[in-house]
């Protein structure tokens, strides 16, 4: 049966010589949804948590943003990706991803172990607090760097705030492992600014500059030169971890320092770190649409994302004793997130999977990683990828012993079989 379109779906092209015109007679065919189409309504989105801890000097993620390609890769397979600053930032650089969601640490242990759920956002209002510790010509680089964001990329930064004393920013290394630490001497001091811009400005992201110590000519030449650890990743997470415990928004910190003398042996790893007077252009993009943080004690919104939603978890293979690491590979659930340990990406840390009895999936490095997210997304088993990857189909040892021992059901009695076996004999 022919099917008739109405005047209303007739084409602006269509005239009256057409409909004059013979007819081509044309096999009816019955409509299938194309495979772009099924996957949209029959597949829910894939989510990838990508984690490589700030401070533990990485070899990939451990300095000035050398982990974004990852992170672009891995966003051009998974649907959904779900990272920390340590990933995203690149100081003076940053790139935009739009199914990338820029979580703080803290945040993302919390939603690892169910208690806080993501809700994606068009735009935050950003406010920025500022260290009264910063000299006065730093603190003005600062905000025209602010201010360039606002013009140039239109990023929805509405106020600022100096702290009302100096943050005293301390750095070290811990002399148990290596990682960077420290301390903020006026931690109070952070946080009443931060509540003042909560309350009056109605932000609900916050961008903090902090006056960091000048480095130690040493320990700052080992990290440019793309060795060591960074010094100042370590306190830079207290500080963002201490704003979103206290008010539950999105926050990072971008160090206010005195820029380097110009050397012809910066590691390219380093160099974004190199080409401004501030590291803070990455942190107003990445908080401008950070996801906010939605307590799970009621209903959810529609539309945000909860730790049963992740379906892999990335990781370099000695950084597993994190809360939300942890938290994922102990998950009550089933369908627990595939959790892939990348052994090329070596920190300072010594947490390897066996450590803690979890189960993971180890791989060399981000390529084999990124191909076993594309395996898992479509449906293959990652082992069938491999040369000699599956062995043969087994049995739970227990069930197999239980059938072997028990007698089997036969339709015909005993007798029946032995005068079949006796005549069997015969023709032979």
């Amino acid at each position: 049966m022919a099917l008739r379109l109405s005047a209303p779906f007739l084409t602006s092209r269509f005239t009256p010589s057409q409909a004059l015109a013979p007819r081509r007679r044309t096999r009816a065919r019955s409509f299938s949804p194309s495979a772009d189409a099924r996957a949209a309504c029959f597949k829910r989105p894939y989510t990838s948590v990508l984690i490589i801890p700030t401070g533990v000097g990485a070899a990939v993620g451990g300095f000035a943003g050398d982990a974004l390609p990852v992170a672009r890769a891995v966003a051009g397979v998974a649907d959904c990706v779900i990272s920390h600053p340590n990933v995203l930032n690149a100081a003076m650089l940053y790139w935009p991803m739009p199914n990338t969601l820029y979580v703080e640490g803290y945040a993302l242990d919390r939603f690892a172990e169910g208690s806080w759920a993501l809700q994606p956002v068009h735009q935050n209002k950003v406010g920025l607090v500022l260290d009264s510790g910063i000299e006065e010509d730093l603190r003005l680089r600062h905000l025209q760097i602010a201010d360039a964001t606002r013009a140039s990329l239109g990023l929805p930064v509405v106020e600022y705030i100096v702290t009302d004393a100096p943050l005293e920013i301390k750095t070290w290394f811990d002399p148990r492992c290596g990682k960077s630490t420290g301390s903020v001497g006026n931690s109070d001091s952070l946080l009443r600014a931060v509540d003042a811009l909560v309350k009056h400005s109605d932000v609900n992201a916050v961008a903090v500059v902090a006056r960091f110590p000048d480095d130690d000519p040493e320990d700052s030449d080992c990290y440019r030169e793309g060795k060591g650890v960074d010094l100042l990743a370590g306190v830079e997470a207290i500080i963002s971890h201490l704003v979103v415990k206290e008010f539950k928004i999105p926050s990072a910190h971008a160090p206010a320092v005195l820029p380097p003398p110009l050397s012809p042996l910066v590691c390219p790893r380093s160099a974004a770190e190199e080409i401004g007077h501030t590291f803070l252009p990455c942190v107003l993009a990445g908080l401008s649409n950070a996801p906010q943080y939605v307590m799970r004690s009621g209903t959810l919104d529609h539309g945000c994302i909860v730790a049963g939603d992740v379906d892999s978890v990335i990781l370099p293979k000695d950084s597993c004793g994190g809360d939300g690491t942890l938290a994922f590979a102990r998950a009550a659930r089933k369908d627990k997130p595939l959790i892939i340990t990348v052994q090329e990406n070596e920190t300072v840390l010594d947490d390897t999977p066996d450590k803690f009895g979890i189960e993971v999936l180890n791989v060399r490095n981000y390529w084999e990683a990124i191909g076993v997210i594309a395996a898992h997304k479509a449906g293959v088993n990652p082992h069938a990828l491999r040369r000699r990857g599956i062995d043969h189909l087994k049995s739970p040892q227990r069930s197999y012993s239980a059938y072997s021992a028990s007698p089997k059901p036969s339709a015909r009695p005993p007798v029946h079989d032995k005068v079949q076996r006796q005549q069997l004999v015969r023709q032979i």
